[in-house]
């Protein structure tokens, strides 16, 4: 049975064209309707399909086999699987192969793609570095240009991942651009999006228009090619144009894209520009409906995830803007929930600042507060939440009432009993927030306390993860402005941390003979002596003459003149007669008042006591010379006055008496 399956199959080949795929299926279903089970005939429907693009009837096909047939058959599955979106399944497929396989190079390029497509870029940069590296087998330049096009594909991706590329972001920073990076359009355009991720749009600029010019001028490529290649460089020219706030370039460059000629994503990309750049106010309940016409894209053609992140925010924040405040919220808070808890990913804390202001409903301030705050007890341990009411209360100027808040969201954190939530509980982005609150506060022992705490808990968990370094150096910075030995010997442990993660740290160096100077001297290493700024170096733009003749500088003490009770009249006051005099109404005036007549200044005091006032009559003058209440008094003439009085009042007081005596006879 065998030896006729083979050999029918071998009469099937001979009457067909290798490159004739759609008679070599015919051919194959032909056979296959005469024995279902012909492992050869499946194998051949196979390739077929996958020649015809027809990916799909290919999967079916492969599960119709069954395991005899996916053996057989394994680059053309995983290629299969990668069509489809299929990733996940694509990458165990494509390894699987290359693990079984000598030499495996077809399955390691569906690997890589598979694996760049998933966004496992790291893995991806390790499999084209050993397709590099291995035998080309006399592919020549074509593959090796080939292999350096997708690197560079890989390259790009991974300036957008945090914690990844940092040696690429400083390649593409310094502006280092090789040569044979200009020789291709492919390559141009790629070292343009490694520039555009680093934030080197002048350098992005200049690469998107080589790749251009070489695209439109290749001979290799028909004018319908060179019509779908040049379109995302162009729509990358806008972007980069808009960085540089050259509008009115990019507006131009605008009129050369056409939205009904390439593929989805490129048209939603293109669409989401074109909104923005408009000037005038758009109508947002439009917007939001332009962007979901374009919004719902294929499997295998959808943005990577920091592109479709952005395009997802937009199309919350239009929602927003045209009071879909519920469908907002809901949207948002199934992805947030998906999500393991207490996330510090940025997509979800973004999602979680949305999702408030969608329950906020516009609402700003104290009133915004009110109907966020309900929330807290919802999602006690979302940190996006907990953030955004943080930073209303502090645009309002409350940091009495921010800074509990986010101590209380951080105690829950510690007592929840699940230590997949420290990592957030000491986050340096959270931590650094409450230490800055602390430190508006005017708080210093809780501004180190807290540091030492989360520096602490990263030195101990370092084995699982390295500790952020940033941190350490704050946390050994904050101790070393205690005198407390304890705090010294704290700060000596987390400068030597440091050190023995990066020991060409120099400033780690420095925190460690600071710390260990007044303590324990002899655990200073001469290495980290050595690591110093030699004291000469300090001192060699110091002028000791100079100073010396100079003399040391002393400050006087300052004398403050002694002010009285009253507050003195002002310097520049004018005299009376240059004042402004105030006009007085002609009602408020005397009768008989005479305005060229000069006013008397002691108006206001009693006639007695004004300085003019003469008594009328000799009893008058003598009793003004007896009024001394307030005077200055002659005691010899008051003597003599007072027996003058008595003898004279003697006699009159004598007959005054008699008549009284008289009287009182009666």
């Amino acid at each position: 049975m065998a030896a006729s399956t083979g050999n029918s199959l071998a009469a099937l080949l001979s009457q067909t064209h290798l490159d004739d795929h759609d008679e070599i299926l015919k051919a194959a279903n032909a056979q296959l309707a005469k024995s279902k089970s012909d492992l050869d005939a499946q194998h051949v429907r196979t390739v077929a399909l996958v020649k015809l693009d027809r990916f799909d009837d290919a999967l079916r096909q492969i599960e119709q086999g069954g395991d005899a047939l996916k053996k057989r058959v394994p680059l053309e599955h995983a290629y299969a699987l990668y069509k489809t979106g299929k990733l996940a399944e694509a990458e165990k497929v494509a390894a699987d192969a290359v693990a079984s396989s000598n030499d495996g190079r077809g399955a390691r390029h569906v690997l890589a793609q598979a694996t760049y497509r998933g966004e496992n870029f790291v893995r991806a940069a390790d499999v084209y570095k050993e397709l590099a590296a291995r035998p080309q087998d006399g592919e020549g330049f074509e593959h090796y240009n080939d292999l350096r096009i997708n690197s560079l594909a890989v390259d790009a991706q991974l300036q957008w991942q945090s914690g990844h590329g940092q040696q690429l972001a400083e390649k593409w920073s310094r502006g280092k651009v090789n040569r044979e990076d200009l020789e291709a359009f492919e390559t141009a355009y790629n070292a343009a999006c490694s520039s555009i991720a680093c934030g080197e749009f002048g350098q992005a600029d200049v690469l998107l228009k080589r790749a251009k010019a070489l695209c439109l001028a290749s001979e290799d490529l028909s004018e319908e090619d060179k019509k779908a290649e040049v379109m995302p460089i162009i729509i990358q020219q806008i972007y980069v144009l808009h960085k540089l706030r050259k509008f009115d370039e990019a507006a131009k460059l605008g009129e050369e894209v056409s939205l009904q000629e390439y593929d989805l994503s490129t048209r939603h990309i293109a669409r989401i520009n074109g909104m923005a750049n408009v000037t005038e106010d758009p109508n947002p309940y439009l917007s939001w409906r332009n962007m979901q016409q374009s919004a719902k894209l294929p499997v295998n053609d959808k943005p990577f995830s920091f592109q479709s992140n952005i395009l997802d925010h937009n199309c919350h924040v239009m929602g927003l803007s045209s009071n879909k405040h519920r469908g907002v919220a809901s949207t948002t808070l199934n992805k947030i929930s998906a999500d393991p808890v207490a996330s510090t990913s940025p997509l979800i804390t973004n999602l979680s600042v949305v999702n408030a202001a969608a329950h906020a409903k516009g609402a700003r301030g104290k009133a915004g507060i009110k109907e966020l705050l309900p929330l807290i007890n919802k999602r006690p341990y979302d940190v996006g939440l907990a953030l955004t009411i943080v930073q209303i209360y502090v645009n309002e100027g409350n940091y009495g009432a921010a800074t509990p808040l986010l101590e209380n969201f951080l105690v829950r954190l510690e007592n929840s009993g699940n230590p997949d939530v420290l990592p957030t509980r000491f986050a340096p982005g959270i931590v650094g927030t409450l230490v800055a609150l602390y430190a508006h506060a005017g708080r210093r022992g809780s501004v180190r306390n807290e540091l030492t705490k989360a520096a602490n808990y990263w030195m101990d968990n370092s084995a699982t993860k390295p500790p952020p370094a940033s941190l350490l150096r704050a946390a050994g910075a904050s101790l070393l402005e205690s005198s407390r030995p304890a705090d010294l010997e704290q700060a000596g442990k987390i400068f030597s941390a440091l050190l023995a993660a990066d020991p060409s740290d120099r400033g780690a160096a420095a925190g460690l003979v600071a710390s260990y100077a007044s303590t324990h001297p002899e655990k200073i290493e001469a290495a980290q002596l050595d690591a110093l700024t030699p004291v000469a170096r300090l001192v060699a733009d110091v002028d000791i003459d100079a100073l010396e003749s100079a003399g040391v500088a002393t400050t006087a003490p300052s004398q403050q003149p002694q002010t009285s009770a009253k507050r003195a009249a002002p310097k520049d006051k004018k005299p009376e007669d240059e004042r402004k005099s105030k006009k007085i109404r002609k009602s408020r005036l005397p009768k008989d008042f005479d305005p060229n007549k000069k006013v008397d200044a002691e108006r206001w005091l009693p006639m007695r006591d004004r300085s003019y006032y003469k008594p009328k009559g000799r009893k008058g003058k003598l009793r003004q010379a007896g009024l001394t209440q307030g005077g200055i008094v002659d005691e010899k003439q008051q003597q003599g006055g007072n027996s003058g009085a008595q003898q004279t009042g003697g006699g009159g007081g004598g007959g005054g008496a008699n008549k009284k005596k008289k009287k009182g006879k009666r």
